[in-house]
């Protein structure tokens, strides 16, 4: 199972979210190029990015510091956060980005997550943030009616390489993951289901290591402070 170290950017810093309330933001590193190496370092194979100013105003906002990430590792890494239309897509492969994360598109616009996956095979995967079992959209300001099952069987078939699920009520707290909800909805799709939200010790990535949990194809986390 691949590990995916996370890196949450906000006003171009690397922070922890609690509960996904912006006003909670935790700065863990204010260099972003220097954590990622950081993680790059450590041994992990790719990793997690998330523009969280972007996903509040629905177009990339953090570009510098992405830009910045790219340069200092030479692993692969997924972004997500504010990427809704083609040319931002494109925009972001170009630069390196290996896979770029939909999220609110998804539940606004699904045609343009198909669209997405005929144009760029294999370097399209789909956010599911859910609050409360339901999906939520808008950097996780708005909660829709749709369930995070009801959303993966949307792309069932549009070649989405992967879904990564976040339970917001998890993010951020160090609580562990809700696994029991993250092998229900692997088991509900044949797209690989990424955990995330809530990983914060070994204890968890032995709870992942059970036989239940095989279904899973990663999970990601996010650093606790030296102070938490």
């Amino acid at each position: 199972m691949i590990l995916f170290p996370a890196i949450d950017l906000k006003d171009g810093q690397c922070v922890r979210l609690q509960l996904g309330e912006m006003s909670s933001a935790k700065v863990f590193n204010d260099d972003p190029g220097a954590q990622a190496r950081a993680f790059q370092d450590q041994g992990f194979e790719y990793l997690h990015i998330v523009d969280l100013d972007g996903a509040f105003a629905g177009k990339p906002a953090n570009a510098a510091a992405v830009e910045c990430i790219l340069a200092n590792i030479t692993i692969p890494a997924q972004l997500g956060g504010g990427i809704r239309d083609l040319a931002t897509i494109a925009a972001w492969l170009g630069k390196g980005i290996t896979r770029v994360i939909l999220g609110t598109i998804a539940v606004r616009d699904p045609a343009l997550v198909r669209a997405a996956c005929k144009a760029f095979p294999g370097q399209v995967a789909v956010g599911i943030d859910a609050k409360g079992g339901k999906v939520a959209v808008e950097g996780w300001a708005e909660t829709s009616e749709l369930t995070a099952a009801d959303l993966a069987r949307r792309f069932e078939d549009a070649g989405v390489a992967a879904i990564i699920y976040t339970d917001i009520e998890r993010d951020g707290v160090l609580k562990g993951l809700n696994l029991p909800g993250t092998v229900a909805l692997a088991r509900e799709t044949s797209i690989p289901v990424i955990a995330s939200g809530g990983l914060a010790s070994m204890a968890d990535i032995d709870a992942l290591l059970a036989p239940e949990c095989s279904i899973l194809a990663a999970a990601s986390t996010c650093p606790k402070r030296s102070n938490d």
